[in-house]
């Protein structure tokens, strides 16, 4: 297979007339400044490798455009009352939480990787925890909600990492209610069995466009000793293991009241921080925190549009940078789906911090999107237009009305500080024609699917 890219990312700059070559999944030579062989596929833009997504809660994406003030009453019905928090957001979520089955969830998730493929992405980290049946009875397979979220990502042509969350708290010694019960296994020896199931099955079942690592919702839901089991579960398979970490002011708060010491300070004695760590958010940190989690090279995910959508505040993720922890992305709640917005964010939240500019290249913000995202996600192999790497390919229209004009010298520029999920044009992952000029092939109709799958959760 070739593609012929009129400019690329390379990850030290952009060239122009980039001739690539693939042989099944994975790439076997870049080569710059040739001309294009007759009949090789043009790639009019600027071509980058894939894009990763992080941090992704698929059902959340329900909620899109629903949950911009705290509802009238508990239905949510009626005329808004007035300003909420992340917590009545919360609320709102496990309504919708309590609502999907199997079948309604595959509908949903394809429909929305769908939108994350139109949108360059070809890699996603699904942080899954809605594991059982309302009121917490697991299904025949008690894996069915992750096998549906894997068939999801292959139907919508994309890679998954499902990072099976361990959930057995309500909070610091409170039990799981209402429909909280669906997410928790009873014991961390219930949620390795059953984890280890599904890992197993995917690691042997031939499903190449998948992966399973582990997730520890918060230290909320939690408790130590349970978080050292998790994290070993994670060391012994070599896999990712990710976790909320401080994103609200409150969690902090319980965690010094209950065990004298911050989020990130228990995470690290109990084993958790690491190279194959991530932690998601890390909104609220002391500079303790910051050193912590650089010194041990944990990554972060910063999810701005989410922080932003919830009021959760800037994370300090400069800091986190320069501190030694490799910044990757994600898309959360799906207020929306453009990693070129989440990682210009990244800068411009710096910038209302500081009030100075220039705090991020385009080349780092870029390298954020794609193999630092990969990475957090256990495809090390992915993320780089280098041979060996996986076939991915995302190009992105320089000649649009939001990118027009600055030229092929900011071409980098301009696809992170000016370019959006709209200015996707074609897609390939492992190889495989995703998306064509801005058309998904292997979901005819994405926002009907979309809406289709929304209205059939009653929402």
């Amino acid at each position: 297979m070739q593609w012929f890219a009129e400019f690329a990312w390379l990850g030290d700059e952009v060239a122009a007339d980039v001739l690539i070559e693939a042989d099944g999944e994975r790439f076997t030579s870049v080569t710059r400044g040739v001309p294009a062989p007759p009949g090789t596929p043009v790639l009019r833009g600027l071509t980058l490798p894939g894009l990763a997504d992080a941090h992704s809660h698929a059902f959340h994406r329900a909620l899109r455009g629903r949950v911009q003030a705290e509802p009238a009453r508990p239905g949510g019905s009626g005329p808004p009352r007035g300003p909420g928090t992340f917590w009545t957001w919360r609320d709102q979520m496990y309504r919708v939480a309590d609502r999907i089955g199997p079948d309604a969830y595959r509908a949903l998730a394809t429909a929305v990787y769908a939108e994350m493929a139109l949108a360059g992405i070809s890699c996603v980290g699904e942080f899954h925890y809605l594991h059982h049946r309302p009121g917490g009875d697991p299904y025949d397979d008690p894996n069915a909600m992750g096998e549906v979220l894997i068939a999801a990502a292959a139907d919508a042509g994309i890679r998954i990492t499902l990072l099976d969350t361990c959930y057995l708290t309500g909070g610091i010694d409170r039990p799981l209610m209402g429909p909280q019960l669906r997410f928790g296994d009873g014991s961390v020896g219930n949620w390795a069995r059953r984890v280890d199931s599904l890992y197993e099955h995917t690691d042997k079942g031939g499903r190449s466009h998948a992966r399973v690592g582990a997730a520890i919702h918060s230290v909320r839901a939690v408790p130590p000793e349970q978080i050292r089991s998790v994290a070993g579960w994670a060391k012994e398979r070599r896999a990712p293991l990710h976790v909320h970490l401080s994103e609200q002011p409150a969690e902090n708060e319980a965690c010094q009241e209950a065990y004298g010491v911050t989020p990130t300070r228990l995470l690290a004695e109990c084993g958790a921080l690491g190279a194959r760590t991530v932690a998601v958010h890390a909104t609220h940190l002391t500079s303790d925190d910051i050193g912590l989690l650089g010194t041990t090279m944990t990554g972060v995910c910063m999810c701005p549009t989410t922080e932003r959508d919830l009021a959760d505040g800037i994370g300090p993720a400069r800091a986190l940078s320069r501190a030694g922890s490799p910044i990757c992305l994600g898309s959360d709640q799906h207020a929306m789906i453009d990693l070129f917005e989440e990682a210009r964010a990244v800068e411009l939240n710096e910038r209302l911090r500081t009030r100075e500019r220039g705090h991020w290249t385009a080349g780092e913000l870029l390298a954020a999107a794609t193999w630092n995202g990969h990475y957090a996600l256990g495809w090390p192999e992915a993320g780089r237009l280098e041979p060996g790497a996986y076939a991915d390919l995302v190009t992105v229209a320089l000649d649009s009305v939001r990118t027009v004009g600055p030229g092929p010298a900011l071409a980098a520029e301009t696809a992170v500080f000016a370019a959006t999920a709209a200015d996707v044009r074609s897609v390939v992952v492992s190889g495989r024609e995703i998306v064509r000029d801005g058309r998904h092939l292997l979901v005819d109709d994405v926002a009907g699917s979309l809406r289709d799958a929304i209205a059939a959760l009653g929402h």
